[in-house]
């Protein structure tokens, strides 16, 4: 193939049945996921790099696909206020596209907790001015899982340990929908953040294999020649961060991202299924009408790990 994209076989088949009536398209779960960064080393002259996770190539949907942590809402998150650092949930609400400041607590809850539970990095603080800096331990551990089994929601776990979550050190980049003919859907919003002075990354995931810190045009690059497989908006992510210089200048720049959500279309031409990602020209696939797929074309969002 002439790049990475992921493309599952199945697509076709589905894309004519939703044409057809014949199959009803699900409502998307909202989710979340982050593009954690680093500065290089001093004197490297590199810009940041962000951490990325390889999906298990065991895994149903986008096996062996690089992605960034993240996931589904818990909708715990909407029911209980939690400790709050940083721009008010009506701010949020704004920013995110989302008609209450509930459903925006939710999504940036969804956000630092996917990163706790698959990075172990944690955006949260004892005070709105701090962020903890060691999240090693039996204790943390136990906390994490039990709020991987969905035994301990986000608010409890900020109780428990005197913490307010820092949604200042989010900044909201970019909004996916799946597309429409997939059986599983999320309306996933894009975050970045820096990692923490003090914390590191693991894999704490049981979905991935392996993690890597790269730059984010090394990992652009590696989709283009096939090296490094991806969905579309992992790659569109990475293209939109290859200009900054440091975590802190694309932090800066997240307020002046485009949230409008992205969606894939199917569209009949003649002999051919097209499918494309409007603004997204690169991922356009042109699919023979009686044809059943393959692995060169493009992939959607999901998991909320794109």
């Amino acid at each position: 193939m002439s790049n990475g994209q992921w493309y599952p076989p199945e697509w076709p088949d589905r894309i004519r049945a939703l044409a057809a009536g014949e199959l009803t398209a699900a409502t998307p779960r909202r989710a979340a996921t982050v593009m954690l960064l680093r500065d290089a080393a001093a004197g490297t002259g590199g810009g940041p790099t962000v951490h990325m996770l390889r999906r298990r190539t065991s895994m149903a949907f986008a096996g062996g696909a690089y992605a960034y942590p993240g996931g589904g809402v818990d909708p715990r998150d909407d029911d209980r206020l939690v400790g709050w650092a940083g721009p008010a949930l009506e701010s949020w609400a704004r920013r995110l596209g989302v008609g209450a400041p509930a459903e925006a607590q939710a999504i940036v809850c969804a956000a630092v907790r996917e990163t706790y539970e698959e990075a172990g990095v944690l955006l949260a603080g004892p005070t709105a001015g701090t962020v903890v800096t060691d999240t090693t331990g039996a204790d943390w551990e136990a906390d994490r899982e039990a709020l991987v089994a969905r035994e301990l929601s986000f608010a409890e776990f900020l109780d428990r340990r005197g913490l307010v979550l820092r949604s200042d050190l989010l900044g909201a980049w970019a909004r996916w929908i799946t597309p429409e003919f997939e059986p599983r859907r999320y309306d996933t919003w894009f975050f970045v953040a820096a990692l923490p002075a003090g914390q590191r990354t693991r894999n704490a995931s049981t979905e991935a294999d392996r993690t890597v810190w790269i730059g984010p045009g090394d990992a652009a690059d590696g989709y283009d020649r096939g090296e490094l497989l991806m969905m579309p908006p992992t790659v569109s992510t990475l293209r939109t961060l290859r200009p900054y210089a440091t975590a802190a200048q694309a932090l800066e720049a997240a307020s002046g991202q485009d949230l409008a959500p992205v969606l894939a279309q199917a569209r009949l031409e003649g002999d051919e299924l097209v499918l494309s990602w409007p603004g997204h020209e690169e991922f356009t696939k042109h699919i023979p009408s009686s044809g059943t797929g393959g692995t060169g074309g493009t992939g959607g969002t999901g998991g909320g790990a794109a």
